[in-house]
């Protein structure tokens, strides 16, 4: 695809991305797509992807109590339990606002654990990196689930096609996952300022009419993904029938919200020129 060349002027030392099908092919390449990357908070949507697999395996419980008095797995999951960013301080009461959380989905990894009796980034790794042959993928450093994940294009476009066609999970799970929890609630988006509503899934930002965004105008509202502080970030536009993946080794900052919508635009519009050719 010739739009990912855009990644080659972006102001970074390394970087790489790919575009993957509905249909698990990888519609192109570029860069090294087998470096290992820091994640950052790409980490979160693939520590909730092993949080709903614990559900299906009856480990842990959609709605059981955890994190802070009155919140459950689900708030935790959506960014609503109301803990801070970094503290598990409560700042809010469950499901009154989008409180945004690394704290939170640190909470969640010790549920989960504490439930199963697996440490969470072992849990990670059973549930969702080996199964997809994610080799390069791993939960390291401190083994927070919300921020310590490495991987590479590769392993992430695996991923990519296993949410737009799931295997490991039931796809009425993934619907759940990727359809607003708590509707109308608002907050703010990390780099990106308030938003009414702050929409989010089950682990996966989405996108609806957040504006401004870090995916393109042309995205269709029901665009989910995430991205990390890292310079990295992972889309799913199921109106497209796509989704991307881009890693890089610069820290977000104004650099990546001028560049990555405009990526996203010029793939979109690829992809939909493909399909009607």
């Amino acid at each position: 695809m010739r739009s990912l060349a855009l990644i080659d002027n972006w102001p970074v030392t390394t970087a790489a991305a790919a575009v993957v099908r509905r249909d698990g092919t990888v519609a192109g390449s570029r860069g090294p797509t087998g470096h290992r990357f820091p994640l950052a908070s790409v980490t979160k949507p693939l520590a909730a992807y092993a949080v709903l697999v614990a559900y299906e395996e009856g480990g842990v419980d959609l709605d059981e109590p955890a994190g802070p008095e009155g919140a459950t797995v689900r708030h935790l999951l959506a960014h609503t339990s109301g803990l801070a960013y970094d503290e598990r301080r409560v700042t809010a009461p469950p499901g009154e606002r989008r409180l945004y959380s690394n704290a939170g989905f640190e909470t969640l990894g010790d549920h989960v654990a504490k439930e199963t009796g697996i440490p969470f980034p072992e849990y990670v790794r059973q549930a969702v990196f080996e199964p997809l042959g994610m080799a390069a993928s791993a939960v390291e450093g401190a083994g927070s689930p919300a921020k310590d994940g490495v991987s590479t294009v590769d392993d992430l476009a695996r991923f990519a096609a296993e949410v737009q066609a799931p295997r490991l999970l039931d796809p009425r799970t993934v619907a759940e996952a990727m359809s607003v929890q708590y509707p109308g609630t608002r907050g703010v988006l990390p780099g990106f300022g308030h938003q009414s509503p702050n929409d989010w899934g089950l682990g996966f930002e989405i996108r609806d009419g957040k504006s401004p965004h870090w995916t393109g105008a042309s995205s269709s509202p029901r665009t989910f993904g995430h991205f990390g502080q890292s310079g990295t970030f992972l889309w799913i536009d199921p109106d497209a029938g796509a989704a991307a993946v881009a890693l890089t080794d610069r820290a977000f900052g104004p650099w990546a919200a001028q560049a990555w919508p405009a990526f996203t635009d010029a793939v979109l519009a690829e992809l939909r020129g493909s399909a009607a050719a």
